[in-house]
């Protein structure tokens, strides 16, 4: 089967997608919850295929890699996307003009939607599930590095559509080739719009190649500032969370900014980080406070590709500053507009720092480890939106409707 057949197979299934009722949808989300938890096994072993290509010091791997408490945190977000209630149909606007015509503005779904992305299997899930509940049929491409865990977990969905009599080419995954991103990027008239997952360079790739409206969801370049304000105990535990809690993932850590009149606790700061051997470039004021403080091994001093990284690793820069305003300059030069924190009790500052970063979460004294769409009570994500149209930040159910006027008239016609 050519591409064009699969792109056309996909869309003629989409629209019999209108025609399932909302319970009808939970019914199959719930059932392909519990076929993901019956097939950990099957699951875990084709995972296994994938990982074993991968050396497991490539930052990626975390991302690839799925086990038994992975796949029933995966099944617990679909069953959390299917209590939720249905983003469709919903009444935006209405009004009843003067000359008798009501006009609705309701939400409705794209229709179908391509999703590229790399080595995050948990990827088909989720985005099936958020589709599937929105109302979309969806076009996978993932990379060559989860093909076997990609084709496995497509056939247990596909599995529970065929069983349910409900149209399998609503979901379609892509063979892991360049040509296959190359056809879904030039897809227009079949797919309506790209969501891309993974690298900088990927998205980069996705945005200049694609002739189809494209979502980026961008690299997580993330800066918490331990302004001269902050709690200790409160700094000691965020920043540890937001590098160490999960490395390869958007929302980490790249860069702890501190206020030069707090220097002299940042050994205590990397305690923990020194738990997790996390290995620190830092600038020249900070690293002459750790040295002899923070294993050697593990302290550097920065570069020029020091800042503005994002690691997906256990690295971090460390870049001191003497006020506020030049916290956020350096914010400002180096974000990818993902998310940023600061720990601060002076809520003069958390309130100027809340207004004036401009990326799509902005923390006062929290982890940007929380930057998730289950974590925003979404139920799940398809991605983080760094931009500014259509959507920002966590991507759900709600970002994956597009909206249609409803103009009911009694045979009026326009002077």
């Amino acid at each position: 089967m050519n591409f064009h057949q699969q792109f056309e197979n996909t869309l003629s299934a989409s629209r019999e997608l209108n025609l399932l009722s909302v319970e009808k949808v939970n019914e199959i989300l719930l059932k392909i919850a519990d076929a993901a938890e019956k097939s950990t096994a099957f699951i875990l072993r084709e995972n296994q295929k994938d990982l074993a290509r991968m050396e497991n010091s490539d930052p990626k791997y975390d991302r690839l890699k799925l086990s038994a408490d992975r796949i029933r945190s995966i099944a617990d977000d679909i069953r959390n996307v299917a209590s939720l209630p249905s983003p469709l149909g919903r009444i935006l606007s209405d009004s009843l003009r003067p000359n008798g015509l009501k006009i609705t503005k309701i939400t409705v779904p794209f229709g179908v939607i391509g999703i590229v992305y790399e080595a995050r299997p948990n990827v088909t899930f989720d985005v099936f599930s958020l589709c599937l509940k929105s109302g979309n049929a969806c076009v996978l491409k993932g990379g060559s590095d989860a093909i076997y865990s990609n084709q496995a977990i497509v056939s247990i969905i596909h599995n529970v559509l065929d069983i349910n009599n409900i149209n399998k080419n609503i979901l379609t995954l892509l063979p892991a080739g360049r040509e296959a991103t190359t056809e879904l990027l030039n897809a227009r008239g079949y797919v309506d719009l790209i969501i891309p997952r993974g690298s900088q360079g990927l998205i980069d790739y996705v945005r200049k190649h694609a002739t189809i409206p494209v979502i980026e969801t961008g690299a997580g370049i993330c800066h918490t500032y331990f302004d001269e304000f902050g709690d200790l105990a409160k700094g000691i535990q965020i920043i540890n969370n937001a590098k160490t809690r999960r490395v390869s993932v958007c929302n980490a850590l790249d860069c702890l900014i501190i206020h030069q009149s707090r220097l002299r606790e940042l050994p205590a700061i990397a305690k923990l980080l020194a738990k997790s051997e996390v290995e620190i470039f830092a600038d020249k004021f900070s690293f002459d406070v750790l040295e002899g403080k923070y294993p050697d091994h593990l302290l550097k001093n920065t570069s020029d590709e020091s800042y503005g990284t994002e690691f997906l690793s256990y690295k971090m820069a460390i870049k001191t500053v003497a006020s506020f305003d030049e916290a956020i300059a350096h914010i400002v030069k180096y974000s990818s507009k993902h998310s940023e924190a600061i720990i601060s009790e002076n809520r003069k500052n958390c309130d100027l720092f809340l207004k004036v970063v401009d990326a799509a979460a902005v923390y006062v004294n929290a982890s940007t480890a929380f930057t998730d769409g289950a974590q925003f009570g979404l139920g799940a994500e398809i991605g983080i939106s760094t931009q500014k149209l259509h959507a920002r930040g966590p991507m759900a159910l709600e970002e994956l409707t597009s909206i249609k006027w409803l103009v009911e008239g009694d045979g009026q016609i326009r002077p």
